[in-house]
């Protein structure tokens, strides 16, 4: 028979993807969509093929001088993406 237990559309929801486990894809999806807002549209602009690998992200960089200067704000970017998904999904960054 059917319970009389009221659950929250959104609670139901994210059980569900959860459950699925497509909580981490859909996390990853919008960490790599905040790329361009942490590093600004300028210097994303010179980046591509972001993808994430091992709670690493990889980016390539055709230009050295900026995959230079990118790989010492490295820190930075892995906290500023963390916090902007609300989760710890990635510990690295990696510049090729």
């Amino acid at each position: 028979m059917f319970s009389k237990r009221e659950e929250h559309f959104a609670d139901v929801l994210h059980s569900l993807v959860r459950e699925e486990g497509l909580e981490t894809p859909i996390l990853q999806r919008r960490l790599i969509a905040l790329w361009p807002r942490v590093v600004g549209e300028l210097v994303a602009s010179h980046t591509d093929n972001l993808y994430i690998r091992n709670q690493t992200l990889f980016v390539h960089v055709a230009m050295p001088a900026l995959r230079a200067e990118l790989s010492m704000m490295r820190s930075e970017f892995v906290e500023k993406l963390n916090t902007g998904v609300g989760a710890v999904i990635i510990s690295d960054i990696r510049f090729c």
